[in-house]
């Protein structure tokens, strides 16, 4: 007996309200869009300066005592990490502090580095600071710069790819879903003012690389019925691909969500932020595979004249039962 998430054969009309599904998405991406610009995100040391103290003990570092010690302190945005390294001694224990420019300075003042090192060293006397490093306005921007070019990098080239691979209606469609997908995880980030550090950077390349996986995996579909059902309505055609790779779909999106919330649960404050991004991403990234890429694709039109030969049978992974 299996566990059945979707029937055998669906028929689900997912264009049925195209216009709201649609209108809806448009509308999200505007008040994204606009609380970035009003509101502005939530940035972390990486985009805002800062200072970095290392830490050297000899008792293993509890990051939780750690930050307990230096929350009186109010410094506001302050990240603590263990360093790994095979070359460490057993009784090094190492940890780096990163803790964001204050109001009106460009990085941390040294009366609160000092105040830093008591609380720390109140907490364990065998502890030194091996380093004090900061981070300028000048280096946080060119990091600004450098993610906004990583993440325009990464849907120029996946635009050529499904323009190479599908017909260029289909790379105008996939860039649009991941455009919708990119501009609403900054929208919710503004509007819960969470913390925007590289991490998330990082989430937002995992998002464009998880959604697009989903995308092109229908659209492979779509491409084989389109030569299979030269005459049916394209709409008819991209209903019953969506629905053949619906369970697929799930599956996959469900199993991903069971271990981001495990991981939002439980993984802690160090990570959140990167789990959460990636979390929204899977469930807008689902929707906008459907109801964005799907309806600029039958928005625009393909041709329905194939001279290929169908040469594969569709995605290995598309008639999974769930």
């Amino acid at each position: 007996m299996r566990l059945k998430l979707v029937p055998d054969h669906t028929e689900y009309d997912f264009f049925k309200y195209r216009t709201v599904t649609f209108g809806f998405s448009a509308v999200l991406m505007v008040i994204s869009l606009a609380l970035w610009l009003t509101v502005g995100l939530n940035f972390g040391i990486d985009f805002r300066g800062g200072t970095t103290i290392r830490t050297q003990a000899e008792q293993p570092m509890d990051v939780g005592s750690y930050r307990d010690a230096i929350a009186p302190l109010e410094l506001g945005d302050v990240s603590i990490s263990e360093v790994f390294d095979p070359t460490f001694a057993a009784d090094t224990h190492v940890a780096m502090i990163r803790i964001q420019a204050q109001d009106g300075e460009e990085s941390v003042s040294a009366d609160t580095v000092q105040s830093v090192e008591e609380a720390l060293q109140e907490l364990d006397e065998t502890i030194r600071f091996t380093s004090v490093e900061s981070v300028g306005p000048k280096v946080s921007g060119e990091l600004i710069q450098t993610a906004v070019l990583a993440v325009a990098a990464a849907l120029a080239a996946i635009l050529f790819y499904i323009w190479l691979r599908f017909e260029w209606q289909f790379s105008v469609g996939a860039v649009a879903a991941l455009f919708h997908d990119v501009v609403l995880t900054i929208g919710i980030f503004s509007a819960l003012q969470i913390r925007f550090d590289l991490a998330t950077i990082a989430a937002l390349l995992t998002i464009i690389g998880y959604s697009i996986n989903d995308t092109v995996v229908i659209f492979d579909r779509l491409r084989e019925n389109l030569r299979k059902f030269k005459t049916k309505p394209l709409r008819d055609v991209m209903n019953l691909s969506v629905n053949e790779t619906l369970s697929r779909t799930l599956m996959t999106s469900g199993t991903t969500l069971i271990a981001l919330i495990a991981l939002l649960v439980l993984g802690g404050d160090v990570i959140r932020g990167f789990v959460f991004a990636i979390f929204w991403g899977v469930i807008v990234g689902t929707y906008s595979s459907v109801y964005v890429a799907k309806n600029v694709v039958l928005w625009l039109g393909v041709k329905r004249d194939w001279s290929k030969p169908t040469d594969t049978t569709g995605n290995q992974f598309a008639n999974i039962d769930a």
